[in-house]
């Protein structure tokens, strides 16, 4: 009998495991970006590169990059990358000076799934 509780319980969990993964899978999760996070680069970048881990709608997505005086960087309008739609790039208005940079981005993903999260990279 007791044998019997356990499988039970350990089918349930398993169940209730697969059953929450394709939620967890639903998310765009940032895997790559450029600079990188923590990155101290020599030359700055002329544009913010964030690649996802599925299709994002570039109409919903977009990033805040603020500088080391906790200003606005200004950039142009984002835009997917439309030979890789889990690509988002932000291109920037003017060159970056050296110092500390906080990317803020916030991207809904194909299915509708909104993440957001920061980094930050360093320009010397």
């Amino acid at each position: 009998m007791v044998s019997t509780a356990r499988s039970l319980r350990y089918t349930l969990a398993l169940i209730a495991g697969l059953l929450m993964a394709p939620s967890v899978r639903a998310h765009a999760h940032l895997t790559h970006q450029y600079p990188a996070a923590n990155a101290a680069i020599t030359t700055a970048p002329q544009a913010i590169t964030l690649n996802f881990s599925e299709g994002i709608e570039p109409g919903f997505s977009g990033a805040k990059i603020i500088g080391p005086k906790n200003e606005n960087v200004k950039t142009l309008p984002a835009k997917r990358n439309e030979q890789d739609k889990k690509q988002l790039i932000v291109p920037l208005a003017d060159a970056l000076n050296p110092g500390s940079y906080t990317v803020d981005w916030h991207v809904v993903s194909v299915d509708g799934h909104k993440t957001k999260g920061q980094y930050t990279f360093t320009v010397k």
